[in-house]
C-alpha cells in the first residue's frame, strides 16, 4: 500500500478530489492548512501575504493505483506555474482498522 500526500492550492482541492475518486479511490482525508514555499509572496492591499492558502490530502492506495491516481492528479492541478503544488508518496508497512481492531495491509 502507499500513502499519497498531496498539496494544492485551496481552490483546486474539491477538483483534485473528485479526480481521485473518478479512478476509483473510495477514501481521502482533506485538511485545511496555509503554505509558503519558496516562491515571491503575492501583495494584496499594499501588504505582503505570509502564507497562501492550501489544501492537503491524504489517501492511502493499493500499489496498482499509483499510476492512475498521478495521472488524475496531474490533469487536474497542472497549470504549468509556481505553486501548482507536491505530491509526496510513502510506504505504509500496516494498518489496522480501529472499529474492528482488525491489523491487515487489505483494510483500505
Amino acid at each position: 500500500m502507499k500513502r499519497i500526500e498531496i498539496i494544492v492550492q485551496s481552490e483546486i482541492s474539491r477538483k483534485v478530489i473528485q479526480a481521485i475518486r473518478n479512478v476509483g479511490v473510495s477514501g481521502v482525508t482533506l485538511i485545511e492548512s496555509l503554505g509558503q514555499g519558496g516562491g515571491e509572496r503575492p501583495e494584496i492591499g499594499g501588504k505582503q501575504i505570509e502564507f497562501n492558502s492550501t489544501d492537503v490530502i491524504i489517501t492511502i492506495v493499493n500499489d496498482s493505483q499509483i499510476d492512475p491516481v498521478i495521472s488524475a492528479i496531474m490533469a487536474t492541478a497542472h497549470t504549468g506555474n509556481k505553486g501548482d503544488g507536491k505530491i509526496f508518496i510513502t510506504n505504509v508497512e500496516q494498518s489496522y482498522d480501529i472499529s474492528t481492531k482488525q491489523k491487515s495491509s487489505e483494510i483500505i
